[in-house]
């Protein structure tokens, strides 16, 4: 249904045409302006160039990342294969009647590149539907704010949908293929399946670095030196560095977001079947185990079916018809959704899990046997509820913070009134703010989860977050889709009025683009606390053995807490280094190119095009070696107890560390164009473009672009692909020396 819905959505935005012959009174809406200022067919002739070059730049740049990261896959899964195959020592007949670890350690192989090529897929889908859309919405933005919207938003969906009915497919498809090697082994199957989770974040770490990396050089340097020095209109085609700025919309915000959201899916469920295979669930006198074992993957089936009924209201029963309701409606998307599908999990949970059974705390008694709790079959909906309703409630604090519609973004465009200084401390203030809620709402979830069904009830949770995945996506990748759009009308010349509406729709873009981000964050941790649970089940842990009083848990945990500020100046050095290269450029073509400010030459597009792709390329590695290589080198060294406190400390610290950066460059984002777009007479008492308020708003939302864009968004999957990778890993990383590692068996034993 998913992949249906996504097919006719594209079909529905190929509906505007580029087809600059059609007569201006086809009713087939051929999408010419009647001439007024310009020639039509000039104007859509410019457009279809401008959308060209964008598709091929971010075509160029994935492919070229994908065939580095078709490397990574093949050489990541033999590696796989063989450290988990070598558990038992690479035998084939098993042991206490579990099948031979050759067995786990092949399909565990085969799980990683079915989830990294799902990655890969729902990235370049992302890419393909924006770069198709972007000119199409800006020119029906000619016709209305309601056209140019519901275009915006059907591509949107197109990923969205496209995405989550991917994802599902492939998973259910490999477990149904498991299944007919494992037999009826639910703890063999599920095991291997984590495999997926782990493809699946490990590209999308790559996509979302390496893609931030390349939109924020891109977007530094042509804000600094167009908007900033040069005094030119954020997106003027005069600026060399414009095209790369557009590019980098589509391979960071589209292809990484995508490949991000993804793998929070995998992960989650792969956390939820991991603790159902070794719960009461298994049981075999339950009639419908089967059933039940798939509640996971029937709550995100069943909000598929929910979002698509939602996306009707936004796409054709109360789309946007004018600027004020873009953001109303987009919002409206998110608590439908919510709403209808609250009854939806209720029905399922009573109907497909028994009504009541074991599942074990993690807990021993005096006798070293694990505590069981029972759970009611409603409990579960509980629990999924809890992470539905509370991904709403970080949705919608997120956009108080975010929208320049509430006081929090006007306090920080007003404070541009004393220079760039106050703007930054205003933001930096902001998005510490805005951490509190969001932490608490998880910090409930996770108390109401553990309580009532223990690990396995966190991640239900954490499914629950994701239900409304679809909806989520689409919002999400409306923002870039609208972003690009204005780079398309400002090129293109299409007009001031036509630029405002693009620019409307892109502020409200930038706000859903943080709420994604917050159901994102929100999510992940919830997804690594339910992958932690999942670890300490499969390295036979007790959550006692895993105490901070443990002198090798504690160690763990500041290690872990200092990764994720490790992790982030990594990332944000190498987009300063990106940017400086990127600015020299710019300014050299300023400089040395003459006619370029009177709009007589055009500048050196591909020169900016090919220093952000470098740059990008070369500076992923790097925080990809750190994120991958923590679980491998301290798991074999240290052993499980201290990778277990490496784990709990970067959930921890990764949380509110990106919810703040990523707020706050939402924040400052939102301030440059309240400034810009002077609705308000607030606003107009800050001066028109190109003054020292408008400046001082242009340099904050600068120093944000790294935060929102590349670290903030970052920070979720290091703490999810850690976890992932220890569950993955944890036979092996047991088997070492009883799971103490190698540093202490060659220190003599020392404990």
């Amino acid at each position: 249904m998913a992949l249906a819905f996504a097919a006719l959505l594209w079909h529905r935005v190929a509906k505007v045409s580029l087809d600059d012959e059609a007569p201006a009174s086809d009713e087939s809406r051929a999408l010419l302006l009647e001439q007024a200022q310009r020639d039509d067919a000039e104007v859509v002739k410019k457009a279809r160039e401008i959308q060209a070059a964008i598709e091929d730049g971010a075509i160029s740049f994935l492919s070229t990342e994908y065939r580095y990261m078709g490397i990574f896959m093949a050489l990541f899964s033999i590696f796989l294969f063989l450290v988990l195959s070598s558990e038992d020592g690479f035998s084939t007949s098993g042991r206490d009647g579990r099948p031979p670890a050759l067995l786990n350690g092949a399909f565990s192989a085969i799980a990683f590149l079915l989830g990294a090529a799902t990655s890969v897929g729902s990235g370049y889908l992302g890419m393909r539907i924006a770069t198709f859309a972007n000119a199409r919405v800006a020119l029906e933005a000619r016709h209305g704010v309601a056209e140019a919207f519901m275009t915006a938003f059907r591509a949107g969906g197109v990923m969205g949908f496209g995405l989550a009915g991917l994802g599902l497919l492939m998973l259910f498809v490999g477990i149904c293929l498991f299944f007919a090697v494992f037999g009826s082994d639910y703890e063999g199957v599920y095991e291997a399946i984590t495999g997926y989770g782990l493809g699946g974040s490990s590209i999308a770490l790559f996509g979302r670095v390496g893609g931030g990396i390349y939109t924020k050089a891109a977007d530094v340097g042509a804000d600094l030196v167009g908007k900033v020095e040069q005094n030119i209109p954020e997106d003027d085609p005069r600026n060399p560095a414009t095209i790369a700025d557009n590019v980098g919309d589509n391979v960071g915000d589209i292809a990484g977001m995508g490949s991000d959201l993804f793998g929070s899916f995998a992960e989650s469920t792969c956390a939820a079947l991991v603790i159902a295979s070794v719960s009461g669930l298994c049981n075999p006198d339950f009639e419908h185990k089967w059933v039940a074992m798939q509640f996971p993957l029937l709550i995100s089936a069943a909000g598929i079916v929910g979002c698509l009924l939602t996306a009707f209201v936004a796409t054709d029963f109360r789309p946007a018809r004018n600027l004020q309701q873009i953001e109303p409606t987009l919002k409206m998307q998110l608590l439908i959704s919510t709403a209808l599908l609250t009854p939806v999990v209720y029905w399922l949970s009573v109907s497909s899990l028994p009504e009541s059974f074991d599942i074990h705390t993690g807990n021993a008694d005096a006798s070293g046997a694990l505590v069981a709790i029972t759970v009611k079959n409603w409990y579960m909906f509980l629990c999924v509820a809890a992470g539905l309703w509370g991904g709403l409630i970080i949705g919608v604090q997120t956009e108080y913070y975010t929208s320049n519609a509430y006081r929090p973004v006007q306090e920080c465009a007003d404070a541009t009134r004393t220079g760039a200084a106050t703007n930054i401390i205003f933001g930096l203030a902001l998005g510490y703010k805005s951490a509190i809620l969001p932490t608490l709402v998880i910090a409930v979830i996770v108390y109401t989860g553990f309580t009532l069904a223990s690990m396995f009830g966190v991640a239900c949770s954490a499914i629950g977050m994701l239900t409304t995945l679809a909806t989520g996506l689409a919002i999400d990748a409306y923002g870039p889709i609208s972003d690009n759009a204005g780079g398309v009308a400002e090129m293109a010349e299409m007009g001031e009025d036509i630029r405002e509406r693009t620019d409307a729709l892109d502020a409200a873009g930038n706000t859903t683009a943080a709420i994604g981000k917050g159901f994102a964050i929100g999510s992940a941790a919830l997804v690594s606390l339910a992958l932690f649970g999942a670890f300490v089940t499969r390295a036979n842990l007790g959550y006692s053995d895993v105490s901070i009083l443990d002198p090798k848990v504690f160690p763990g945990l500041l290690i872990g807490a200092m990764l994720p500020y490790w992790f982030s100046a990594m990332t944000m050095k190498s987009v300063g280094k990106a940017a400086l290269s990127m600015v020299e450029e710019v300014r050299h073509q300023f400089r040395t190119i003459p006619g370029i400010m009177e709009g007589t030459t055009k500048p050196d597009y591909k020169r900016c095009v090919q220093i952000s792709t470098e740059a990008s390329l070369q500076e992923m590695i790097a925080p990809g070696v750190l994120v991958m290589g923590t679980p491998l080198v301290v798991g074999t060294l240290f052993g499980i107890r201290t990778l277990a406190g490496v784990l709990a400390g970067s959930l921890v610290s990764s949380v509110q560390l990106a919810i703040s950066m990523s707020n706050t460059g939402g924040a400052w984002d939102n301030a440059k164009k309240y400034v810009e777009a002077g609705a308000t007479e607030a606003a107009r008492a800050l001066g028109p473009k190109g003054s020292e308020c408008h400046k001082a708003a242009v340099i904050g939302d600068t120093v944000g672009d790294p935060l929102k864009d590349t670290s903030g968004p970052a920070l979720n999957i290091l703490m999810k692909l850690m976890a992932v990778e220890s569950l993955v890993f944890a036979p092996f990383f047991a088997s070492l020396d009883g799971g103490n590692g190698l540093l202490f068996k060659f220190l003599g034993g020392a404990q």
